[in-house]
């Protein structure tokens, strides 16, 4: 994607600071030290609130987190990694995205903020604002809502198809998306069973994973699968040990040499559709009214 040179505002904190910056640079920024933490378009009335949790500093919204700034709206990262704290309530949190991270949901004492963090998802879950979930996000959700998380069988990391159940065939975000396609996976964990309130079959699932995606109420969503990747930071993931423990760093480049070009196309539009139908322009309008 190129390059957006417009002029974002920081609307979070006692000062009011123009940031000139890059739209992209900026979201890929935000792992790491001294990024911003606010970034949007337009000034005060640019669209929504969006709170982003990041669990690791390669784990940001990337591609995501790119079109929901292209669409006008204000990202505010926390980062946990580096000592971010959970807000203490929903004031300027229109919607809420959760990334991944290399733990797993039952690892509170190890890290204190996910049980705190689970509270507030089924806060903003139960105020009807919408929520996105990516790999752990996904699972934090499933447990913050009454569902179950446990280890798979046989890890899934590397390019593998997903299938749409019934459901998925007819929920709105994956209109123009092939029922089968392959998607990026890197997870040992996995959906046991989907809470309550949602679909009465998981969205999407594959040979290996039953749950690749899953949807509670009308507003909230969770994805196993990572779509949100570019070519770089596909390749970052190389370096992480737990992947390199599993697959070759040459079978990945292969995978990513042969399903890109695709795998990208698809994301982006599930991208997009993600931003036209949990932050439409008439939520945005009637949020800034």
């Amino acid at each position: 994607m190129g390059h957006d040179d417009r002029r974002f505002v920081e609307p979070w904190g006692n000062d009011r600071v123009d940031v000139e910056i890059y739209v992209d640079d900026a979201i890929r920024k935000q792992g790491e030290s001294g990024g911003v933490d606010g970034v949007g378009v337009g000034g005060q009335n640019c669209g929504m609130a969006i709170l982003v949790f990041q669990h690791e500093p390669m784990e940001h919204a990337a591609q995501l987190g790119d079109v929901l700034t292209k669409h006008g709206h204000t990202l505010r990262v926390v980062r946990f990694y580096d000592g971010g704290q959970v807000p203490n309530d929903l004031d300027d949190v229109d919607g809420l995205v959760i990334m991944g991270g290399n733990m797993n949901v039952d690892e509170t004492e190890k890290h204190p903020y996910l049980l705190p963090e689970m509270a507030f998802i089924k806060r903003v879950h139960e105020a009807n604002k919408p929520v996105i979930g990516v790999c752990l996000g996904a699972q934090l959700i499933a447990v913050a809502l009454g569902g179950e998380v446990g280890p798979m069988d046989k890890v899934e990391i590397g390019f593998k198809p997903i299938k749409q159940s019934f459901f998925g065939t007819i929920d709105t975000i994956y209109a123009g998306i092939p029922w089968d396609h392959i998607q990026f996976h890197w997870h040992g964990q996995e959906v046991k069973k989907t809470p309550p309130g949602g679909t009465p079959l998981p969205l999407t699932g594959s040979a290996g994973c039953k749950v690749q995606s899953f949807k509670v109420g009308m507003t909230t969503y969770g994805f196993q699968y990572h779509f949100e990747y570019d070519r770089a930071e596909l390749e970052e993931m190389f370096t992480d040990s737990f992947i390199r423990e599993h697959v070759t760093v040459e079978e990945l480049r292969a995978q990513v040499d042969q399903h890109y070009e695709n795998y990208r196309r698809l994301g982006d539009r599930l991208c997009e559709r993600l931003a036209m139908c949990l932050f439409p322009v008439s939520r945005r309008v009637r949020s800034s009214a």
